[in-house]
């Protein structure tokens, strides 16, 4: 039985001026759910998890919980999220906090400091490797988080996030064992699990206030889970997906399309938008002319920034991790705004940022893995996404829809996915590469560290919960024998220590194995070329390598024995180590990626040949500069001076994306690449020539306008009166 609604004002423990800013966001009342998590003790400190749908108001009983321990001096309020991209959504929504006196900030990068910038916050927006990243460094502010919030708890059950945030919550519950917990998410089976490992109350509830119809499409009807079948004729020789978006659209509503691929979000894009093109007024289509410009004035124009305009000019879009993250940014924005119709999205979509629409049409169920071939998705990927169906204040119903091409396949889908519940979450912990970094941590956060404390960090975890307390040790151990013989830890008669070497690694966030590939390539060498430190840095497992493809190692062979002088590592025999071989070729076909960046090699002409995104080449170089600090780092610890240099003006070519000759003009706000191209070339060498050139002088290069002339001398101290403009 559900709990009834109750209006802000009559909600107990909740401050006033908390009741007042809430009315002001147009919140007279909470939802069931939110009522059952206050009389569950939300407002008395009682730490809570919420397996809620999406937009049944998960973030407003944080939200509250937050209020109540800021506003009454109790301390900070941290919130932690998965992504980038959601810490910035979150500060954003939270930044109205400010009117109360609350200070909001958000930490996202920067993983070697413990930012004491934030103790002068009230909320803390962070994701949850920066969590970590603070933990290790030992932040004193962290004593004074009063309530700590987890978006997206069901990400423990990740392989590759999961680890780090089931650490931070276990780090964070020792750390400071008084703050609150609360956490969230949309699709947990097994809720009660996770609620009883962080000694919390469980709110559960499949409440949603735009109700969600959930069905297949087959044969020109949609079949729902209510038992509804809705005739749903699709012209002939149309794609069943296209017209399934296309319908919504024609009735005032929007679609949100999630393709198995990055090129199916785009080929979907491109055969919905003549379609949906049809649909426009007059001012929608000024509007996305705007909104195409928009994105082609956004860093380098090259052939992904220019299919994403034309798409959106017809008032469709896609949304893939390949994109560059100002044009995600720009795309969400849009549609979340209704100027965009349809968006056409890999399935990361579901589990980022907030985009609910009142259609979801998933385009194919199957994924292809490398290695296994292709395979079903999870029924809780299904679930995530499906609960995007749905737009509070604009749609009665949201509707998820999968596409069946017979009746057998129709059967299935209902039975795996439609009325199936989704997955249980189980721990991913005890991998070794994920014990490796964490194990170590927690041996470096203290100055000794005795086994047993060790033992019981291991079962204070959602992995001992789950397993038992001691079916993790023996993996533990194995990494203990690795982080000692490698020198990152030493046993003393009294327990574990972490050398200076440890030490660093674990600030610097890496992978101690990304350590030892690190320090393996720079010990034997005094120096060598970028490429040389660009492919060491993606031989580490920090860096996600480029696959092979069909004749990828007949093209990289012959590159591979011209440059073989400048490699650090030694390359595997291809008949003894087949394995390792290819592994080399693959770090080298990466590194080619990044040198192509720092050569300044245009955006297209780097996605045409690596076939690699624009959002691949900023995610790939922003890794490697944080890695190529670190090997400097490392260097420091090791004695190894000679490579200092060489790492430092990587790192920095590594963040712009241009040749060493033009860093000093990056140095100054609003020259990127391109721009210190254009100048350089036209004689300006350095910041001490552009302080004599005039306005009217700067303002003759290309992309240099009149405010950027004024902005490169008001750095340099140059602007004056005597400036005469063009």
């Amino acid at each position: 039985m559900e709990v009834p609604s109750i209006k802000i004002d009559e909600v107990s423990g909740l401050p006033d001026k908390a009741k007042e800013y809430l009315r002001s966001s147009g919140i007279e009342e909470l939802y069931p759910p939110q009522v059952e998590a206050v009389e569950k003790g939300l407002l008395e400190g009682e730490n809570m998890v919420l397996a809620v749908p999406t937009a049944a108001g998960k973030t407003l009983v944080a939200l509250m919980a937050m209020l109540k321990k800021t506003l009454s001096g109790e301390g900070k309020a941290l919130y932690l999220v998965p992504l980038r991209a959601l810490a910035s959504e979150k500060y954003e929504e939270f930044s109205g906090l400010e009117k109360l006196g609350l200070k909001v900030a958000v930490s996202t990068g920067d993983y070697d400091s413990s930012d004491p910038w934030l103790s002068r916050y009230d909320v803390i927006v962070a994701t949850n490797e920066k969590a970590d990243s603070l933990l290790r460094h030992r932040a004193e502010w962290l004593e004074e988080v009063a309530v700590a919030v987890t978006d997206e708890v069901h990400l423990i059950g990740d392989a590759s996030r999961g680890p780090t945030l089931e650490v931070v919550l276990a780090r964070l519950r020792q750390v400071n064992p008084k703050a609150q917990l609360i956490a969230l998410s949309a699709t947990i089976r097994n809720a009660a699990d996770i609620a009883e490992w962080l000694g919390a109350k469980l709110v559960t509830s499949s409440w949603r206030p735009v109700p969600l119809k959930m069905g297949v499409y087959h044969a020109g009807r949609l079949f729902f889970n209510d038992g509804s079948v809705v005739e749903a004729p699709i012209p002939k020789g149309v794609d069943p997906v296209v017209g399934l978006a296309t319908d919504v659209v024609v009735k005032g509503g929007q679609a949100l399309v999630f393709n198995n691929t990055r090129q199916s979000s785009l080929t979907y894009a491109d055969r919905v938008k003549s379609h949906v093109a049809k649909t426009l007024s007059q001012e929608d289509r000024s509007t996305l002319n705007e909104l195409a410009g928009q994105v082609l004035s956004e860093g380098e124009v090259n052939r992904v920034s220019q299919r994403l305009a034309e798409c959106i000019r017809a008032g469709v879009a896609f949304h893939h991790a390949g994109l560059a993250p100002s044009h995600r940014k720009i795309v969400e924005k849009a549609f979340r705004s209704c100027v965009l119709k349809v968006v056409c999205a890999t399935p990361t979509l579901a589990a980022g940022v907030n985009l609910p629409a009142r259609r979801v049409v998933l385009q194919d169920y199957r994924r292809y893995d490398p290695g296994l071939g292709y395979g079903p998705i999870p029924t809780l990927e299904f679930h995530q996404m499906a609960g995007r169906a749905g737009r509070p204040q604009f749609d009665e119903y949201g509707e998820a829809i999968l596409v069946a091409k017979s009746q057998g396949e129709l059967e299935a889908l209902f039975e795996n996915y439609v009325l199936a519940p989704p997955e249980r979450i189980w721990s991913k912990l005890a991998s070794e590469p994920a014990l490796r970094s964490h194990v170590l941590a927690f041996i470096a956060s203290s100055p000794i560290v005795a086994e047993q404390d060790l033992a019981s960090f291991i079962q204070n975890t959602f992995y001992a919960y789950q397993y038992g307390p001691n079916t993790a040790y023996p993996a533990v151990k194995r990494v203990l024998a690795f982080l000692e013989r490698e020198g990152f830890i030493a046993s003393t008669p009294t327990g574990l220590v972490a050398t200076m070497l440890g030490q660093r690694v674990s600030q610097l966030y890496i992978d101690p194995l990304s350590a030892v590939v690190l320090r393996e390539g720079l010990a034997g060498k005094p120096a060598t070329s970028p490429l040389g430190y660009l492919h060491l840095l993606c031989s580490t497992p920090d860096i996600p390598k480029v696959y092979l493809r069909r004749g990828d190692r007949k093209r990289l062979e012959p590159l591979l024995k011209r440059h073989a002088s400048e490699m650090l590592l030694p390359i595997p025999d291809p008949l003894e180590d087949a394995y390792g071989y290819e592994d080399y070729l693959a770090s080298l076909k990466t590194s080619l990626i990044l040198h192509d960046w720092v050569e300044e090699k245009p955006e297209d002409s780097i996605i045409e040949e690596r076939s690699v995104g624009p959002g691949d080449i900023y995610s790939l170089s922003q890794t490697a500069r944080w890695l190529a600090y670190s090997a400097k780092e490392l260097c420091r610890v090791l004695g190894l001076q000679n490579h200092l240099q060489p790492l430092h003006n990587l790192e920095l070519r590594l963040k712009i994306g241009c040749r060493e000759e033009l860093l000093p003009l990056t140095m100054l706000e609003g020259i990127g690449r391109v721009r210190a191209r254009l100048l350089y070339n036209a004689g300006y060498r350095s910041p001490q020539d552009l302080a004599k050139a005039s306005i009217t002088e700067l303002t003759r290069i290309p992309t240099i306008g009149v405010e950027t002339a004024k902005s490169i001398l008001k750095q340099l101290g140059m602007l004056s009166e005597k400036e005469r403009l063009p």
